[in-house]
């Protein structure tokens, strides 16, 4: 680890260091988007509840503001009145809220999406480190903040002083109209105030997404050393490897075990080595060899044969050919066609004669291998 820690992090996070990041609650995030949203959605909404809004403050005013002599000085009435303000007043708002909230959950799924994590708000010495904490003032992040909170004010501001310019003299003559008039032009004026902010919002998200992305997977990125010895950890120790393989071998050794019984012969060294082959007839072009092996493979090989009535014929250059030039489930080379031929036509006789139903080949067959095909004797 310590030779790590001097080496420059240049290369870009891998996916398996993102997921882990992920798992520890570290997503890029943009407090700006979120802003932005629960402003859009909030002023979206004012535009199809605004109509219920004005309603309801129009109730809520016309009930306060029509208090008679008596109601005034009894104090039960007052509490009562204050609650059916209060119920009005939810009433009103329900809908408006259930659309920014809406949008406090859908915001997130913009940069960074949905969360859960508890490693992300487990008690960590490091964030109430002093020195961290100081690190963490002088940043280049604490730099870009506080350059967006400047920009926010400037242009937030900038909108606000331009909206309230625009409306200026609307406002003014709110004071001369009639109650209902008065609140329909006032929320009129409120969902465009909203909807101008909106856009200055949108700005400031739109420069903060990108940088937030590229901040998160800057703080992420990995030395050369540090993406080999993930490496090695995902493939895993070589002992592991090893074992890994082994594995793979005696599963794969089992399965060919278990196609010998199915063998229309075995043909074997007889000492060292052993091929099993299939030929239906139908349709094959050529016989398949579905299990092959040497020493002790060959001798299981043969074992499995003998138990299972599968015939056997020794032809050592023949053996030796087809292992070395044929691969499992695969057909045998065409420079092999003719002495296979030979070994087939010869087991069959052989069959027929057990049977009483043929007579005793007379010789064994030559079975010619092509010079290109021999495999000397030494030769494993």
């Amino acid at each position: 680890m310590a030779e790590n820690e001097g080496q420059e992090k240049t290369e870009e996070p891998t996916q398996r260091k993102l997921d882990k990041a992920r798992e520890d609650g570290q997503v890029p995030r943009s407090k700006e988007l979120n802003t932005t949203a629960i402003l859009v959605f909030g002023a979206v909404g004012l535009l199809f509840t605004g109509p219920v809004l004005v309603d309801g403050i129009y109730k809520i005013a016309k009930h306060n503001f029509t208090i008679g002599r008596e109601e005034l000085f009894d104090a039960s009435y007052m509490y009562a009145h204050l609650g059916d303000s209060l119920s009005e007043a939810l009433i009103a708002l329900a809908p408006w809220l259930v659309i920014v909230l809406f949008a406090a959950f859908l915001g997130p799924l913009g940069v960074g999406g949905w969360l859960f994590s508890t490693k992300a708000i487990t008690p960590q010495l490091s964030r109430i480190n002093p020195l961290s904490g100081l690190k963490r003032m002088f940043s280049m992040n604490s730099v870009v903040e506080l350059l967006k909170a400047w920009a926010k004010v400037l242009v937030v501001g900038t909108v606000a002083y331009l909206v309230i310019s625009f409306f200026f003299v609307d406002t003014m003559q709110l004071q001369k109209s009639s109650l209902k008039p008065a609140i329909a032009d006032a929320v009129f004026i409120l969902i465009n105030s909203v909807i101008a902010l909106c856009a200055s919002t949108l700005l400031i998200a739109i420069a903060d997404v990108p940088w937030q992305q590229y901040s998160h997977k800057k703080k992420l990125r990995m030395s050369l050393q540090d993406i080999k010895d993930e490496f090695k950890e995902t493939e895993g120790k070589p002992e592991v490897k090893g074992k890994i393989k082994q594995l793979q071998r005696e599963a794969a050794q089992r399965r060919m075990m278990g196609a010998v019984p199915e063998a229309d012969v075995v043909i074997t060294n007889p000492t060292h080595y052993a091929v099993a082959l299939v030929y239906s007839g139908e349709g094959a072009s050529a016989p398949v060899v579905v299990a092959k092996g040497v020493d002790q493979a060959a001798m299981k090989s043969r074992e499995i044969a003998k138990e299972n009535n599968v015939p056997q014929m020794e032809a050592p250059p023949l053996a030796r050919a087809i292992y070395k030039h044929t691969r499992i489930d695969a057909e045998i080379p065409e420079g092999l066609y003719v002495a296979v031929a030979q070994v087939l036509a010869y087991i069959y006789q052989m069959d027929m004669y057990a049977k009483g139903m043929g007579a005793k080949p007379d010789r064994r067959p030559d079975m010619p291998i092509p010079e290109d095909l021999r495999v000397p004797a030494d030769n494993n």
